[in-house]
């Protein structure tokens, strides 16, 4: 078992799991020996060991063992020596990548555990919310029985639930719910509203769906602002006399729009204006780009109708209106103005993080999956994960076939019903593979025509998405689906089905990465059960149309087929694997731009974030805000009193104006009015902000008033940080275009947003001192504690 579990040429690493694998299995005697209460009381040892100083590593092999023993009297599960692994991989925060029907909720368990007995709280992210539920429900009576808590975090439970969930010891959830309700947490005004404590471990089940395929969408929280109605029916107008590849370019990879050189100064002459990318036209050139999407990205009757005078999005896949949803960040109103509607109010973000930059805030990072290995590079570099294979409890002796790729996806689709007819009359089950529902809803009257039962999972919940995969393994059973449904359900095999050859797996086109492709192909064969895959795919898929369209009609324009269409050249294969690569690149890329542009506002969220959670948090929030004032008055100095002009110039009395708002009370001090140098200003500046924060000492004590500071400084925070997220996103646009002046856009978006940050720093300062002495001005005055000028 041993030889077959880790590789001969192995580093230090391995020969540690197997010394300890090997420890676990010494224990199993000894734990199987103990009562309940024995077992369970080991629970409290390992967390006096942990109070006095032992670490998790220290306990490890002991605390898998209780495991095993516990899951073998409650669950009726034994982990097999390969889910030890996976559960000892993820505690040194790896992924373990292991193949579908291993058991993967299992190994959670064990390093879940671990873990929890830090007693500082474990996220268990799943894909969605039904396996969250499933996982939950069916592990808790392993955590009861270890006396270990758990929760389960659902976005639609109430506040109340939400924070009993994350109290708990593990906590069941998405990443999505995770994600927003750290954004939540921080726009409430309330403290006792947040219901998250600092974060400890995350532990991600498909982990290559969470991180990589989540990637490219980050998670938004937006409120309704007005719209600049007329800005947006100007861009329209503009845009009617604009044309592609002269006045814009259409990146077929990326879906993405630019404005050429010409369409530029169009603009600019249609406003007037020398440079549409200075920082004082972000908002008109982000019109102007939505706009421009909103005329080439949209179609109507096609990704939206017209009806009773508003614009409807359909949902491309499914054909269905969505009702109630509209684009966020004016793009919806773009299309308004597009069609001559009245403008609504616009979308705009109040909050929002990539999925890389929360889950890079977890200090320790752990996940499982059955396709990893290939994005294992992206997994280092912004996870600083490593991807550890683990080779299955029973060999795989499942036949993967040769793709067939046809010239047409005509030609393809008859082949896949084909393919199913010879399959289907053996009685083997077939799971087909889709990339879309609308793909699904083809295939499936192609099979009706050909009068073959089959059970299509379109537009159902994810419980009877599971359900049905279920059993897609049964004898006879023909099963369509999209590639994602039901993932994390197995597919067992039904009675007499093995002896029919297994699960066949057929898939429909080569997708954006091998990884999806692979776990396709994973739903069959599990824990050692026969089973066969085969991919029929053509050059008219979209991934050679967006990846590949020059090299295929260079070199494939009249392949050498049969009668049938498919391609008999040798070559075909290795042409398929590069589109698949650049693919694979782009969507990279894609994913590596993204992350590097929200760095930048991620530093900056964190910034604002800490203030905001420590006027919330504090119960002396007029100390926080206190030490600004010396900040803003020396802001102050620069602005009437600056160095480069002459003493005489000094406007002493409009300093003297702005700082009775901001120290209000004691501005006489400034009554002498010759000042030699800024040192003389500066210094006085200090007395008098000494003198105040002393007298201001005495409201510390009322919580109603510093209640009442606090929330007021919230507020200014909030607005603040808003306005900024809304300038940032504009900057941003400009990025892409900025590359032409031969500048790396990256750095030109770090510098320029880093000024914004600067100014939207100094505001928020700013307004925060003025609205405390606003609200302690009048108290003052009441006590008759400071003479008044």
């Amino acid at each position: 078992m041993m030889k077959k579990l880790f590789p001969e040429k192995r580093g230090r690493e391995w020969k540690t799991y197997e010394h300890e694998l090997r420890a676990i299995n010494r224990l199993e005697a000894q734990m199987s020996a103990l009562s309940d209460d024995d077992l369970r009381a080991k629970t409290s040892e390992f967390k006096t060991a942990l109070s006095e100083g032992r670490t998790i590593n220290d306990i490890r092999a002991e605390a898998f063992a209780v495991v095993r023993e516990a899951a073998r009297r409650v669950l009726g599960l034994r982990p097999y020596d390969v889910q030890l692994l996976g559960g000892l991989i993820m505690s040194d925060g790896h992924i373990a990548e292991m193949a579908t029907g291993e058991g993967k909720t299992l190994v959670a368990a064990l390093s879940g555990y671990l873990f929890a007995l830090e007693e500082k709280g474990v996220h268990l992210i799943t894909a969605n919310e039904y396996l969250a539920q499933r996982d939950y429900e069916l592990m808790s009576p392993l955590y009861d029985f270890l006396w270990i808590s758990t929760g389960l975090n659902l976005n639609q439970i109430s506040q109340t639930e939400k924070l009993a969930a994350y109290q708990a010891d593990l906590t069941y959830g998405t990443g999505t719910a995770f994600g927003f309700d750290y954004l939540r947490d921080h726009l409430t005004r309330d403290q006792k509203h947040q219901v998250q404590r600092p974060y400890h471990v995350a532990m991600i089940d498909e982990i290559d769906s969470v991180l990589i395929d989540e990637a490219k969408t980050p998670m938004l929280i937006a409120g309704k602002m007005e719209a600049h109605a007329n800005l947006h029916k100007l861009g329209a107008l503009v845009m009617r006399t604009f044309q592609k590849d002269t006045d814009y370019e259409l990146d077929p990879e990326t879906k993405a729009v630019h404005f050429t050189d010409q369409g530029i100064h169009k603009i600019e002459r249609a406003f007037d204006i020398e440079n549409l990318f200075d920082l004082e036209h972000q908002t008109l050139y982000h019109y102007m780009m939505q706009a421009v999407r909103a005329r080439v990205l949209f179609h109507r009757d096609q990704d939206y109708v017209v009806e009773e005078q508003q614009i409807k999005l359909i949902d491309t896949f499914t054909g269905r209106l969505m009702e109630g949803r509209t684009l966020s960040d004016g793009l919806h109103q773009a299309l308004e103005a597009k069609e001559g509607l009245a403008i609504t109010e616009e979308n705009k973000p109040q909050a929002s993080i990539t999925v890389q930059n929360f889950f890079r805030m977890y200090p320790r990072l752990a996940g499982m999956t059955g396709t990893a290995k290939t994005e294992e590079a992206e997994f280092q570099s912004v996870y600083g994960m490593n991807v550890w294979p683990v080779p299955t409890n029973e060999p795989v002796i499942r036949e993967d076939h040769p793709d067939q790729v046809y010239v047409t996806q005509t030609d393809k689709y008859r082949a896949i019903v084909r393919e199913v007819e010879t399959v289907h009359a053996s009685g083997q089950p077939i799971l087909i593979g889709t990339s879309s529902i609308l793909q699904s809803e083809y295939l499936s009257n192609l099979l009706q025509e050909a009068g073959i039962t089959h059970e299509l999972l379109n537009a159902k919940s994810v419980e009877q998405e599971a359900r049905l995969i279920s059993l897609a393994g049964q004898v006879r059973q023909v099963t369509i689906a999209t590639n994602m449904a039901g993932r994390g359900t197995d597919i067992v095999l039904g009675e007499g089905a093995a002896a029919r050859g297994g699960l066949h797996v057929i898939g429909t086109e080569r997708h954006e990465s091998r990884r999806i492709d692979n776990q396709l192909k994973g739903r069959a064969g599990r824990q050692g059960d026969p089973g066969s895959s085969r991919f029929l795919i053509s050059l008219e898929d979209e991934i050679v149309e967006r990846f590949g369209q020059t090299e295929r009609d260079r070199k494939w324009k009249h392949p050498k087929t049969n009668e049938e269409g498919l391609i008999l050249h040798k070559q075909i294969d290795p042409f398929m694997d590069t589109v698949q690569k650049i693919s694979e690149g782009s969507q990279a890329n894609i994913r590596a731009s993204i992350l590097k542009l929200d760095d930048v506002i991620h530093d900056q969220r964190t910034v604002v974030y800490r203030l905001r959670n420590q006027i919330l948090q504090s119960e002396d929030p007029i100390g926080i805000l206190a030490p600004m004032v010396l900040d803003y008055v020396h802001e102050l100095a620069q602005t009437h009193c600056p160095e480069a002009e002459a003493s005489e110039e000094w406007d002493v009395k409009k300093l003297k104006k702005d700082l009775k708002h901001a120290v209000p009370g004691i501005d006489s001090q400034l009554a002498r009015g010759n000042y030699e140098d800024q040192e003389e200003v500066l210094s006085d500046l200090h007395a008098l902000v000494e003198r105040y924060q002393g007298q201001i000492q005495k409201w510390k004590g009322r919580p109603a008033v510093q209640h009442k500071v606090a929330q007021g400084a919230l507020s200014v925070l909030d607005r603040h940080w808003i306005r900024h997220l809304d300038r940032m996103n504009r900057l941003k646009e400009g990025v892409g275009i900025r590359q032409y002046q031969q500048e790396d856009p990256v750095r030109l978006y770090q510098e320029d947003g880093f000024e914004l940050f600067t100014q939207t720093f100094a505001a928020m300062r700013q307004e925060m001192v003025l609205w405390m002495a606003e609200v302690l001005e009048p108290l003052e005055k009441s006590k008759e504690e400071f003479p008044h000028v």
